[in-house]
């Protein structure tokens, strides 16, 4: 056999192969997924797995059911023990904000930044500072500051988990206004929330869908919004004001700038890597439907999506500020 026939019969078998070998199939879910929740049920971090499960099935973009649970403990951490025990499950998903890498900073956890894969960092939440006007007798950043300033200590600030944002944010309200406030942890926001229009509580640092109807039923008001600039929606709210009329923190006398948190989605370390791409690109899909459009609107929300590398940079930067927070409040964790 020459050399030419040689190739010939070479290049033969190779396309005879070719055809007869199926073409790898794409990754796709083929049993009902679950979406775990680092926060009791009413929070925001339950809000959004839940608006994610619903524009999934809104949008057809997903026919396999997905169960929304709840693992709260640890201030959110039991979550992330469970994605470390999951062993690259990608029928499981994890829910939560900067907590999944900010928990280990000052907590000696079962779990690391290694144990998780990022998926999508989905939207970002800005935060308000909230008071119930009527129990507190505090209308404005100006009264909030002097009734501080008058009895130290004795304003009580809700806020969702310990040595976390909302925690770390009222830190940074205490330095920025030379003020002594009693910092009070409950499992959501949402909880928070209700302390303050119970009257239980003076005030909240918040993110606005977890406070909104307390504000329509006038139990709630927000003093101003960590932001560099108003938030931009004008659509009237509850006493003739808009997201858009709340003044920044800076504008009313907290020199606090932007403290926007993010709402992140995770899966467990070792997850097969056609699964992660097929998360991946169903999220992004997820971002553009009217269904997850009207959440971030409702709740006065940036819209922001990362993936991939510009997700993980993110992290990293994110990361390291919330080690200085941690520093200067000596609650970063020392080394073993």
């Amino acid at each position: 056999m020459t050399v030419n026939s040689l190739k010939l019969a070479a290049l033969t078998a190779a396309a005879t192969l070719a055809i007869a070998a199926p073409a790898a199939a794409e990754w796709k879910p083929e049993r009902p997924i679950e979406f775990v929740a680092a926060a009791g049920p009413g929070g925001g971090t339950d809000t959004f797995a839940r608006v994610v499960q619903s524009a999934l099935s809104k949008g057809n973009l997903l026919s396999d059911p997905i169960i929304v649970s709840n693992k709260a403990g640890g201030s959110g951490a039991e979550t992330f023990i469970y994605a470390k025990t999951s062993g690259g499950d990608p029928y499981k998903l994890f829910f939560g904000t900067q907590d999944a890498y900010v928990l280990p900073l000052a907590n000696k956890l079962s779990y690391s930044l290694n144990d998780l894969e990022p998926v999508a960092a989905m939207t970002f939440d800005p935060f308000i500072l909230w008071v119930n006007p009527k129990s507190s007798g505090i209308e404005d950043v100006k009264g909030f500051i002097a009734k501080a300033k008058e009895a130290p200590g004795t304003i009580k600030v809700g806020g969702a988990k310990a040595k976390e944002a909302d925690e770390t944010l009222t830190t940074l309200i205490e330095k920025s206004a030379g003020i002594d406030l009693s910092y009070i942890p409950y499992k959501s926001g949402s909880e928070a929330a209700v302390q303050v229009a119970g009257g239980h509580i003076q005030a909240n640092v918040n993110n606005p869908s977890e406070s909104v109807e307390q504000w329509k039923a006038g139990v709630q008001k927000p003093l101003c919004v960590f932001e560099e600039t108003r938030l931009t929606d004008t659509t009237i709210i509850a006493d003739g004001q808009s997201w858009n009329s709340i003044p920044t923190c800076q504008e009313a006398g907290i020199a606090v700038k932007s403290f926007a948190q993010p709402r992140t989605i995770w899966a467990a370390k070792g997850i097969p890597a056609d699964a992660l791409a097929y998360y991946t690109e169903l999220f992004k899909k997820v971002a553009q439907t009217e269904e997850f459009k009207g959440y971030m609107t409702r709740g006065a929300q940036i819209p922001r999506t990362l993936t991939g590398a510009e997700f993980k940079a993110f992290i990293d930067q994110h990361k390291v500020a919330y080690s200085g927070y941690y520093k200067d409040n000596g609650w970063l964790k020392t080394a073993d």
